[in-house]
């Protein structure tokens, strides 16, 4: 199986923002983008002269979600032919796809502080949707299923203080979670207001439609 082995704190310098792909590293000072907040390599601190063009612009903001998400060339553009083909705005199909992956909404429900741990919980088949175990990080949750923890996982030392960060967290409106139980219910899709700006989606849907 195919997946990305970049050094995260490097692709958040390339990106040049915080990506947030290390959990709670990328909250602290030891983040590399407040002590290098410069692309890597050897030119890192000097650029490219003059900006992007528009198509380094859209490039940038696919690698940007392409990073974001864990995911690979062929699985964005796989998403953005299925968005695409459904009725309604192509960027706000594209954003559900990706945030109804499971790996992400594991994330969403705080049970990992990162999409790339949430990704390796869900390969090691500790989660379990409508009570069957599930180890596809891209699959895609419906509307009414059920995820939970397996009972294994529950116990286990990584998840001691998982109900102490939960006490102050509150999921998307479009997940309801059980904080005791370690159990979440599938509301719907995430509407517009949901899916934040969506002008980097935009651009990728413009890179593709070329």
């Amino acid at each position: 199986m195919a997946r990305l082995t970049e050094a995260k704190c490097r692709e958040c310098r390339r990106i040049g923002e915080k990506l947030f792909l290390k959990g709670e590293r990328c909250y602290t000072p030891k983040c590399a983008m407040v002590k290098r907040p410069y692309p890597p390599g050897i030119h890192g601190k000097t650029g490219r002269r003059g900006g992007l063009s528009e198509y380094g612009r859209q490039l940038k903001a696919k690698q940007r979600v392409k990073k974001t998400y864990g995911i690979l060339e062929r699985q964005i553009r796989k998403y953005f032919e299925e968005a695409h083909a459904q009725k309604g705005d192509t960027r706000e199909n594209l954003m559900r796809k990706l945030e109804l992956r499971l790996d992400n909404v594991v994330y969403r429900l705080n049970w990992m502080k990162s999409r790339a741990s949430a990704r390796q919980l869900v390969n090691h088949g500790k989660i379990l949707v409508n009570g069957k175990r599930v180890d596809i990080p891209s699959f895609q949750v419906k509307t009414g299923m059920t995820i939970t923890l397996n009972e294994r996982i529950k116990k286990s030392r990584l998840m001691e203080n998982l109900a102490t960060s939960l006490k102050k967290y509150e999921p998307p409106k479009w997940l309801a979670l059980d904080k005791e139980k370690m159990e979440a219910k599938v509301w719907g899709a995430p509407d517009a207001d949901d899916l934040g700006d969506l002008s980097p989606i935009g651009m990728i849907v413009e890179f593709y439609s070329r």
